[in-house]
């Protein structure tokens, strides 16, 4: 059993060249890992130590159980909001700090569980439900409610609603009220400028380790406590024993809701960037046991007051530039955070909580995807109010409600276009080979008493109706045709109501003298036809294997010359 598991294969095969690679890439994460762990705990809504918990143990338990050699899973900035709109809900007004990591870490088991079930039955195909263009405007509109919600605390104050309207509302009405504090503005927006800059000039620099160091040396240096600015301060000394979260029964019926959300989110984005790395090192990807992996991670978090995670392309970058080689960069990683509680628990008492807000607001930047979304406007219009009804969705209507629509509108694009597909006439256009579409070859011509019909996709229960309209209409015209050879390539499948649909309309054209013809039907969905019996209406001589075989069927029967 223990050498089914991917961290222990690559242990098992391990080379001693790859140990300093992996330590020093390992030690480079942790200048990540620690801020960005605090700074996406509160983004929870969760005290910032129990990020630095989540880090160490989605590592351990991503480096054992997935696949991936250099993939790191830790806390996510797109996350942040979806456990914050499940878990606050439960909390109510100036809820206490236990609960909320109680009901995060019971989530992030729930998620865990999804995912490894996910795995066991093969179901990595479930990220496929997000399409590209509601996942681009889902991510704009998380990057928007993101920057919102830290804006306040970047200002040195804080503001008790929930929702991007209502914590926009707040932030102006602190600002407009003199809640500013301006020490807190300057350390916040010189951190955030900082990252900026030095991940478009040093791209190798870490910039959030430079705003992190810089920022406490100036809180140290200026005294910035006694100028209204709130400090991270003491970190619990120590390890957090195993604990399972303690729920009532009505809260573990809400939190489902929002660990399936935060389950598609996460296995879509692990997906993608699992995908891309693969490609980039050679690997193979294997979908379903990166969905254990991530379970893996997100059970082990959640038994030791963490919260769920994700990926993180960003960081697994960095791991990469940084020369990691196996699991073992993240096992490295755990263990140096782990240290670092022990050891030195006050080693980050004096962050600025403004730079924590400038590193979210700073990841929510790399969330938006404007250049994409203005690639949608000029590639296909129809995909890009899809993204745009997806934003809209995460920002006024919430994050988890935003995963639903983005869902939601990804199914239901797939299902217009098979309720409403593409029909074209064709017609054989000159200097052209083959047999195209009148409507983008004008001049294409027909054969008299022939009209050849195209219909780009399976017939089914929702277009049977689209079909047989566009037909009948097609018989009816004039000069009335003899013939409709339907090229039936485009047509991967006939279900019992289509069935029903192609006999009926096959008696009603021939009343009128009219014969309905199939060419280059495939095999399988043929063999349909025959077992719905529908060869007794339709002559088994007017199935042809290409469309040209049909046209000279056509042309001997009646004589019609081009």
């Amino acid at each position: 059993m223990l050498s089914a598991l991917p961290g222990i294969r690559t242990l098992a095969g391990y080379r001693s060249a790859w140990l300093s690679k992996d330590v020093v890439a390992g030690l480079v994460l942790v200048t990540l890992l620690v801020p960005q762990g605090m700074a996406y705990a509160e983004l929870a809504g969760l005290p910032p130590i129990t990020g630095l918990y989540t880090s160490i143990l989605c590592l351990l338990g991503y480096a054992v159980f997935g696949p991936s050699r250099i993939l790191v899973l830790g806390p996510d900035s797109s996350l942040g909001p979806m456990i914050a709109a499940t878990v606050l809900p439960l909390l109510g007004a100036h809820g206490d700090p236990a609960r909320a990591i109680a009901l995060a870490s019971a989530l992030a088991i729930l998620v865990g569980a999804f995912m490894v079930l996910g795995g066991l039955l093969r179901l990595g195909f479930v990220a496929d439900l997000l399409s590209k263009p509601t996942m681009i405007g889902y991510m704009n509109g998380l990057a928007l409610t993101i920057l919102v919600s830290q804006l306040p605390k970047l200002f040195g104050f804080s503001v008790d609603a929930n929702g991007f309207v209502e914590e926009l509302k707040g932030f102006v009405r602190g600002v407009a009220d003199g809640k500013t504090v301006g020490a807190a503005v300057a350390v916040g927006v010189f951190a955030l400028v900082a990252i900026l800059l030095l991940q478009r000039i040093l791209p190798r620099v870490p910039g959030v380790l430079a705003a992190v160091v810089l920022s406490i040396g100036a809180a140290q240096l200026l005294s910035l406590a006694d100028h209204g600015v709130k400090l991270v301060g003491t970190l619990p000394k120590g390890f957090p024993p195993l604990t399972v979260p303690n729920l009532e029964l009505s809260d573990l019926a809400l939190l489902i809701g929002g660990a399936l959300g935060i389950a598609v989110v996460a296995l879509a984005d692990t997906i993608a960037t699992a995908s891309a790395f693969a490609e980039r090192t050679g690997q193979e990807l294997n979908g379903s046991q990166e969905m254990i992996g991530i379970g893996a991670a997100n059970i082990g978090a959640g038994l030791f007051q963490g919260f769920p995670v994700s990926t993180s392309g960003s960081r697994t970058a960095v791991a990469e530039q940084a020369g990691a080689r196996t699991q073992v960069t993240g096992i490295v990683g755990a263990v140096a955070i782990g240290l670092m509680l022990v050891l030195v628990p006050g080693l980050l008492r004096n962050l600025p909580q403004p730079t924590l807000a400038a590193v979210v607001i700073a990841a929510s930047l790399s969330l938006a995807d404007l250049p994409g979304t203005s690639r949608l406007w000029h590639q296909r219009r129809s995909d890009f109010f899809l993204c745009v009804a997806a934003f809209l969705g995460v920002v006024l209507v919430g994050v988890l409600q935003g995963i639903a629509i983005a869902i939601a509108l990804s199914i239901l694009s797939v299902f217009r276009r098979t309720w409403w597909p593409y029909q074209a006439v064709l017609g054989r256009a000159p200097g052209v080979p083959g047999y195209h579409d009148l409507a983008s070859y004008p001049d294409a011509e027909c054969l008299p008493g022939l009209v050849i019909f195209r219909f780009d996709a399976a017939l089914v229960f929702a277009n049977t109706r689209a079909f047989r309209d566009r037909i009948v209409k097609l018989a009816a015209a004039e000069p009335k045709p003899r013939w409709i050879i339907l090229a039936a390539e485009p047509n991967t499948g006939v279900d019992t109501t289509a069935a029903d649909m192609l006999e009926d309309l096959d008696e009603a054209i021939n009343a009128q003298g009219v014969s309905l013809v199939f060419a280059e039907l495939k095999d399988p969905v043929r063999r349909k036809i025959e077992r719905y019996e529908l060869t007794r209406t339709i002559d088994p001589s007017h199935f042809f294997p290409t469309l040209s075989a049909a046209i000279e069927a056509f042309r001997r029967e009646t004589g019609a010359e081009w």
